[in-house]
């Protein structure tokens, strides 16, 4: 259930004009069964991000199905770890929906009113495009400004430099990076918002396929990092969105 939804039966109550049970019955319904999957209706009243499709794992005919569940109910939905040939599927049962192909997603319904507050998504190569690019398309179908920053890793340190304005402007900043994974730790020592690191898959054999930049940004000097999983482009975006909608509401 949306959150506006919920207001208007509880105002419903007080006035009223709606029972206590019609309530209950209501939240009742607040998850859908397909069989295969049971779609939680009412996570975003709870945590404020609602649910998202998680491609990977899922067949084409499971995407589909849960993307035109939630396109019936909310007329929105993001759909992440995907592919052009699903994508062909879904816009069938949910026209106007967007692909992005660096990012492997899939957006419906558009975005929310944007929040006051700007997030910026840091690349340190344009091998790391595609998580930054999932971070930064999370954030934005949360509602966010987003500004996009990409191949300014450690190995030309100066062309960081030329966009120092934009990161002192930013409610929080997303660095994804692989090989050492060096940036998140610089970028924190230069501005007073908390960073979000994001240590991705890319490298050479000793980077153990992105441990060795996450072991990196845990082991940070810098105080304002946080890390999120490897290759974890969504769990960024939603992190950033929920401080943005915090700094800038206070």
């Amino acid at each position: 259930m949306e959150r506006r939804e919920l207001e208007k039966l509880l105002r419903g109550v007080k006035s009223g004009k709606v029972s206590v049970q019609q309530v209950l019955d209501r939240l009742g319904s607040s998850y859908e069964s397909l069989g295969f999957a049971t779609l939680d209706i009412s996570r975003e009243t709870r945590t404020g991000v609602s649910e998202v499709i998680f491609g990977e794992g899922k067949t084409p005919d499971q995407i589909v199905s849960i993307a035109e569940a939630f396109y019936r109910r909310k007329k929105r939905f993001l759909a992440t770890r995907t592919s052009a040939e699903v994508f062909e599927l879904v816009k069938e049962v949910a026209p106007g929906a967007t692909y992005n192909e660096a990012a492997r997603t899939i957006v419906a319904g558009g975005h929310r009113k944007r929040r006051r507050g700007k997030i910026v998504v840091l690349s340190a190569g344009t091998s790391d495009m595609p998580v930054a690019e999932e971070a930064a398309v999370t954030a934005e179908f949360l509602g966010n400004r987003v500004e996009r920053i990409y191949d300014v890793g450690v190995a030309g340190l100066h062309r960081l430099f030329g966009h120092l304005h934009v990161l002192r402007g930013a409610s929080v900043i997303v660095v994804v990076a692989g090989m050492e994974g060096a940036l998140a730790s610089v970028v924190s020592g230069l501005v007073d918002s908390p960073v979000i690191g994001v240590p991705t898959s890319v490298g050479y054999g000793a980077g153990l396929k992105g441990i060795s930049a996450l072991l990196t940004m845990l082991n940070t000097c810098s105080p304002g990092v946080a890390v999120v999983n490897i290759d974890n482009g969504f769990g960024a975006g939603v992190t950033a969105s929920l401080i943005n909608g915090k700094r800038t509401s206070a």
